[in-house]
């Protein structure tokens, strides 16, 4: 590999240098390039100050020295923008470090040949077309540092948005994502009706998975007073603005919400009105009403619904001590378990449904096997960062062997001790 000297010189200066260590003159770099001699002679010269990429592209693989540094020498002193575009998306499909990416980006934001409104809607309009979500969020972070700092609002607010979005569907931050959310609410004047709608309805979404319910209703009431449609999101919005005045126990509020969801012409909608409306009546203790309609619901409802009808079920036979009921119910498990779960919401009901397993075990005296439950409880809710979830379990554990005086045997300890592990 070539040392490379002279840092501070041009595109032209590197590329004599690099030939000349390697000792190749114009005909053998003509040859090994398909570049005419008079081509590389213009460039060597400075007569051709900007040199388009393709050419240094052809000339960088038989001067044997890292891409990067002739790219980074190379966009030194170019301040064309389509020119820049076309390095970045080459650098981008090479797979090229993201200090590199961020470079290119930064020189693009920085080109004379363009203001610098029009530079961030070129990047922006460009990092929308890339699949891989890390080089977007790469990208989305050089705009919004940018606009930051040249007081940009407009893609200060599209690129924290954007970014957002990706950076939600990690499971595993979702409380630091929604934090990050929470700071968009204060550039949503420089968001579009569309993006506005789009934020409010995945803010509300996101809440509700992270078990901010006031928070919840309040984002997705924004988002239904903005959007004159009757879309999928929007339905999707009201579904989990139901569920949160289900747990804050504002049972009246749940059945007017539900009266308009159950308006909506998806696929998911009856069923979703259906297990609502009975699991609002067992939360009320109407549970001879209740659990007729659940049970119905286990054999008529989508395998999608199935796991929230068992868990219901459960909590309601374990407060009326209901034991041969559950034996019956967990007989089935394989019926209704998900076989591999995606969303928040689905693992956190897996670990609802296992925490009331474990806890019934324990109930009859299985303590192996409530451990065993409590485990598979709270590695569903570490997929999500559930923390709070997976102490309760422990609680719950704690509790019972304080209450029973039974002996907390090594095996127990390993058993917990692999889940924290994980």
């Amino acid at each position: 590999m070539v040392d490379i000297k002279y840092r501070n010189n041009t595109i032209a200066d590197f590329i004599f240098q690099l030939r000349k260590e390697r000792n190749l003159s114009y005909s053998d770099l003509e040859e090994l390039t398909g570049l005419s001699r008079g081509v590389l002679h213009k460039i060597e010269t400075g007569e051709t100050k900007h040199p388009e990429f393709k050419t240094v592209k052809a000339i960088s693989p038989v001067l044997l020295v890292p891409y990067f540094q002739v790219i980074e020498r190379y966009i030194e002193n170019e301040n064309r923008v389509d020119t820049l575009l076309e390095v970045l998306a080459e650098v981008i499909s090479c797979e090229e470090t993201v200090s590199l990416v961020t470079k290119v980006a930064l020189r693009l934001l920085e080109s004379p040949n363009k203001g610098t409104e029009v530079s961030l809607e070129r990047l922006f309009n460009f990092t929308q077309a890339i699949k891989d979500n890390s080089l977007k969020v790469t990208l989305f972070e050089v705009i919004i540092q940018y606009s930051r700092g040249h007081g940009v609002m407009v893609y200060l607010a599209k690129g924290m948005l954007q970014k957002y979005l990706i950076e939600r569907l990690d499971f595993k931050r979702l409380e630091q994502t929604y934090q990050e959310g929470q700071e968009i609410l204060h550039y949503t004047d420089f968001l579009s009706r569309e993006e506005k709608i789009a934020f409010y309805f995945r803010m509300g979404l996101h809440a509700h998975n992270t078990k901010k319910y006031t928070d919840c209703i309040k984002h997705c009431i924004t988002g239904i007073n903005l959007e004159d449609r009757e879309t999928e999101l929007k339905a999707r919005a009201y579904l989990a603005m139901i569920n949160s005045h289900s747990q804050l126990k504002q049972y009246d509020a749940v059945e007017r919400c539900l009266d308009v969801f159950e308006r909506f012409e998806y696929a998911f909608v009856s069923e979703a009105a259906k297990i609502t409306r009975a699991i609002t009546k067992a939360r009320k203790k109407e549970y001879d009403i209740a659990i007729p309609l659940l049970r119905s619901y286990m054999n008529e409802l989508s395998n999608n619904y199935k796991i929230s009808i068992a868990t219901e079920l459960i909590e309601i036979y374990l407060q009326t001590k209901d034991m041969k009921s559950i034996a019956e119910l967990l007989e089935k498990e394989r019926e209704f378990l998900p076989d591999n779960p995606e969303s928040p919401h689905t693992n956190y009901v897996i670990g609802l449904y296992y925490r009331q397993k474990g806890a019934y075990h324990l109930e009859i005296g299985m303590v192996y096997e409530g451990i065993q439950s409590f485990v598979l409880s709270m590695n569903a809710f570490g997929k999500i960062n559930g923390n709070k979830e997976r102490d309760k379990c422990m609680n719950q554990i704690f509790a019972y062997f304080l209450k029973s005086n039974k002996q907390f045997d090594l095996q127990y300890v390993s058993m917990l001790q692999e889940v924290y592990n994980i």
